[in-house]
């Protein structure tokens, strides 16, 4: 993505720079991005508030990588912000793991005995 980065005036780059370089405007981005999920998901998918925006793929990732147990200073750290934070915003993601969790506090638990 480094490599794609191209100027976009005083303020930065673009990802997606519009036809002439410049950025891309808004209403294309979402015309595209519109066109990008009916092609990508079903139906039922597409009617349902899931990655409605682009930043929604952030949450996305961010309840992926807890999920997958990346530790949660990793994922802040990826995300930009702190772990008080991300637990705030994100402790509702995690979803299952109960066996798993249960069995580690067992385990813990034993090794004291």
């Amino acid at each position: 993505m480094r490599a794609r980065r191209e100027p976009r005036g005083r303020s930065g780059w673009s990802l997606l720079p519009g036809l002439h370089g410049g950025p891309l405007s808004e209403s294309v981005y979402d015309r595209w991005w519109k066109l990008a999920r009916e092609k990508a998901l079903t139906e039922s998918q597409v009617a349902s508030p899931l990655v409605r925006r682009p930043y929604d793929l952030r949450h996305a990732a961010a309840s992926l990588w807890l999920n997958a147990g990346v530790p949660p200073t990793e994922v802040a750290r990826r995300l930009g912000h702190g772990v008080a934070v991300l637990l705030r915003v994100y402790a509702n993601c995690i979803d299952g793991g109960d066996d798993t969790m249960n069995d580690k506090v067992g385990g813990a638990l034993a090794r004291v005995d």
